[in-house]
């Protein structure tokens, strides 16, 4: 009963004193393989390279700290072996790797952390501890700038304030928030490092708040640790930190299609209506998601049913048998309660499903708005093998994703234990809050693992911990309200997010909580917005249905034609998402990403949607127009192709029709033509779109392609890439453009359906005079001056003088023959110049 005594004593406040300011002072040092164990007058330290730019730090041998909690943040399967050297001195110890050192001072066992020899962080007292409170101390510079914590509504800039470290719903909010579904104990600083606490027990932490030059992580027990991780810009620090925490899972392609969602469907017949409306009204879509619903005709009363209501649902076979003819995917909600009325509740107590009480010889129930109710355990061994059965077996019915819901969990009694099987130890439920979600999403996947092994997962969760994307979660917004306040912070959520490896964060389009009436220019704004986020699903209460085929024509349309062109952006989409599998990249970057300056370190409103997308949200009625503030560079409005030099705030002009979206100059953007399904997608004809800028001589944009649903895709190769090459330049005052395109093949010589030929559609924009000349792959193609002989032709070029725009197409035969067609096609090549 050793931790049921410790947890009482935390539980109840009683502490024992603790000087974090004692005076340690060093004793002696041992390198055992990467970690270095520094002893210290008061206990030890164990200082862990990761990787040549991170370290980890925990203190040990100290009466506060609990050297059996495992570490949730870390991704088990990274394993890197950085090179190390030991620098003993007098007054210091240095521990470093070829670009990160963290330096001991002797006198005090304070450590500072230096890159390529410039101090990036230093602790102040380190860690801190009494048995109702640890944590650590480190020192700030007067600027520097704090992003991160997670999902908070604070502005781009955390710093000033004092948060806590709690995963808990915020029903209905707005423009502002301090706490919500998911906080991340972690920083990224201005100077380029991230610290990350490596503890999902409830706490706060204090960025400059009640000490201006402080920053404070704290909690109520726990595992200690922190991370360090240093990098050389934005880009490749996340890089950096996912090396860590583990990099997203590449989502299946149908994840980028349109969702249809609402709380709720509630019988078969509604699910598949509403499938075959967006099938007639020609709106895309690729899936649909089940509320509660599906296993309970009321709200109340049938939570951990988790199966089929037969008097709603009859015949859920055939549903999805006839969805999947739609080729429609279908995705359920669960979540980790279970009732006492529910016809589960027996069998969850024979298998020890649920969480215990404070002295774990009984079932710790509870009330809350749905019933009384009982918690999954989801860090017990014996809970995991009875919840995975629930996914193997509605997977194996043709259920293709996961919606896991109140997974903060939403009501978590202090007075509970978890057993961590893993570790062998129990916890309270405040030393693993912020964990639960993160190991329900690791036990999902894990799950459908086993029923779908080589198929790719789609996991819906609002809340976790560092480190959740490797689970392949993919987080949302939570209950936001459907207001303008509710648009307003959406994509300052997204981008704090996405900063560390949360990239999939998005919103419930157009709202989700309460609303009068129909607000149509907001639910259009919303849903415009929307083709630039992660992901693009509309979910609401159904009192104002969220899904467009049931508003006016008006709203249809031009809804339609965004979600057409969120199909049509698919490889550039797909491409950013296979990016952000290798190097965490997000596909949402905040402004300063672009351009690091006052004007762009704050920016919430306008963002860039990879690296040609300039978006600006529009959050406000009846605007005439609004204010977009432009990097320096050539600028060119995506709709109107209107060309901007940037370096300056414009007034942007507004119809209900468009939001604001520019190319950055030199761009190479890649689409297909519309298709209504992620199933019919394919690059055999593939459209360029160049916008061309003499000032940028080098551009590169590289299309990604597998099958779109294989979990090995990455690992074996089976996959090609499409690197495209463009530059630009004058010569004696006439504007020149040449681009290589080359097929780049995994080792796995590509995927089954690869296009073995392409045609190719180039629009090259902004090109000022008639070209002399356009060759493509060594031969002069025709240039027309007729549009429609251009239009008849199956390869050649034409000039539209007016709109300064050159259109040129061509077919791209690899010509592939026999044994030498790998080789051959790894080796497809070709180029293509104007002058």
């Amino acid at each position: 009963m050793r931790f049921v005594s410790f947890i009482f004593v935390v539980l109840f406040a009683v502490t024992l004193s603790f000087d974090a300011s004692a005076n340690k002072t060093y004793v002696s040092h041992s390198l055992n393989g990467h970690t270095l164990t520094v002893v210290h007058s008061e206990g030890k330290i164990d200082i862990t390279a990761l990787h040549d730019n991170a370290f980890e730090i925990r203190p040990l041998a100290n009466p506060f700290v609990r050297a059996d909690f495992p570490s949730f943040a870390k991704d088990p399967k990274q394993n890197y072996r950085p090179k190390l050297k030991v620098i003993n001195s007098k007054s210091s110890l240095a521990f470093s790797t070829n670009t990160l050192k963290v330096s001991i001072d002797k006198a005090s066992m304070q450590l500072s952390y230096f890159k390529n020899e410039q101090l990036l962080l230093s602790e102040e007292s380190g860690f801190f501890g009494s048995h109702a409170l640890q944590g650590f101390r480190f020192k700030l510079d007067e600027t520097e700038r704090l992003m991160g914590t997670g999902e908070r509504i604070l502005g781009m800039d955390r710093r000033g304030h004092k948060l806590p470290l709690y995963n808990r719903a915020h029903y209905g909010y707005g423009t502002h928030s301090e706490q919500m579904n998911f906080s991340i104990p972690a920083v990224m600083s201005s100077k380029k490092y991230i610290v990350l606490y490596d503890n999902p027990a409830k706490g706060f932490i204090d960025l400059g708040k009640t000490e201006s030059d402080i920053l404070q992580f704290e909690s109520v027990g726990g595992r200690q640790a922190y991370i360090v991780v240093a990098g050389n810009d934005y880009p490749d620090l996340i890089h950096q930190y996912v090396k860590v925490t583990g990099t997203q899972p590449l989502p299946p392609l149908w994840a980028f299609g349109n969702h249809a969602s609402r709380f709720g469907y509630r019988n078969q017949t509604e699910v598949v209506e509403t499938i075959k409306s967006f099938r007639e009204k020609d709106i895309p879509v690729d899936s649909i998601i089940l509320d509660l619903y599906w296993f309970g005709k009321d709200i109340q009363g049938h939570m951990g049913n988790l199966e089929w209501d037969k008097s709603t649902f009859p015949d859920s076979n055939t549903m999805l048998n006839e969805l999947n003819d739609l080729k429609v995917k279908t995705s359920l909600i669960t979540e980790p309660f279970i009732l006492n009325t529910s016809s589960r509740w027996q069998e969850a107590i024979e298998n020890n499903v649920l969480t215990k009480n404070i002295t774990g010889d009984k079932v710790k129930t509870y009330d809350f708005y749905f019933g009384h109710t009982g918690l999954i355990d989801v860090f017990s061994n014996d809970a995991q093998d009875w919840f995975k059965t629930i996914y193997h077996d509605i997977a194996t019915q043709g259920v293709s994703g996961v919606w896991g819901d109140l997974g903060e969990p939403e009501v978590h009694p202090a007075d509970m234990l978890h057993t961590l099987s893993e570790a062998g130890i129990t916890a309270s439920a405040n030393e693993v809050h912020n964990a639960f979600g993160h190991q329900w999403a690791k036990l999902v996947n894990e799950g459908l693992n086993e029923a779908m092994p080589n198929e790719r997962q789609f996991i819906l969760m609002r809340s976790g911990f560092a480190g959740s994307q490797r689970y392949g979660m993919i987080p949302w917004t939570g209950d936001v309200s459907r207001s303008w306040d509710g648009l307003k912070p959406q994509p300052e959520l997204t981008m704090q997010m996405g900063l560390l490896g949360l990239a999939y964060t998005h919103s419930d389009l157009g709202g989700f909580a309460g609303g009068d009436a129909f607000d149509k220019e907001m639910y259009i704004r919303w849903l415009q917005y929307g083709v630039f986020q992660p992901i693009y699903r509309p979910h609401a209460q159904d009192n104002i249905a969220p899904e467009p085929i049931f508003h006016d024509e008006e709203t249809q349309q031009i809804i339609k034609r965004f979600i057409t062109l969120r199909y049509q952006l698919l490889p550039y989409l797909y491409s950013m998402a296979y990016q952000n599998s290798m190097t965490g990249l997000p596909l949402m970057r905040p402004m300063f990403f672009e351009n690091d300056t006052p004007e762009f370190q704050t920016e919430t409103q306008q963002f860039m949607w990879g690296d040609a997308f300039l978006v600006k949200l529009v959050a406000e009625p009846n605007l005439a127009s609004i204010k977009v503030k432009l990097p320096k560079g050539q600028w060119t409005d995506f709709w109107s192709k209107q060309v901007y030099q940037g370096g300056q705030e414009i007034e942007y002009p507004l119809s209900l029709n468009t939001i604001p979206v520019f190319v950055k100059g030199g761009s190479i953007v890649p689409t297909t033509n519309a298709i209504m399904t992620t199933a019919d997608y394919s690059t055999e004809s593939l459209n360029l779109d160049v916008y061309y800028d003499q000032s940028q001589l080098s551009t590169t944009a590289t299309i990604y392609n597998d099958d779109g649903i294989s979990q090995d895709s990455l690992a074996t190769g089976k996959f090609e890439k499409l690197v495209i090459n463009g530059a630009a330049h004058q010569l004696k005052g006439s504007p020149r453009y040449a681009m290589s395109l080359e097929r780049q093949l995994g080792a796995g010589n590509g995927y089954p359906g690869m296009p073995l030929n392409r045609t190719f559609n180039i629009t090259v924009n902004h090109w000022p005079t008639m070209p002399i000349s356009i060759d493509v792959a060594g031969a002069e193609i025709a240039l027309f001056n007729n549009k429609q002989e251009f239009k008849l032709a199956q390869r050649g070029a034409f000039y539209n003088k007016a709109l300064q725009r050159i259109e040129i197409k061509f077919d791209w035969n690899a010509d592939i023959r026999g044994a030498s067609a790998a080789k051959k096609l790894a080796n497809d090549k070709m180029m293509m110049t104007i002058r």
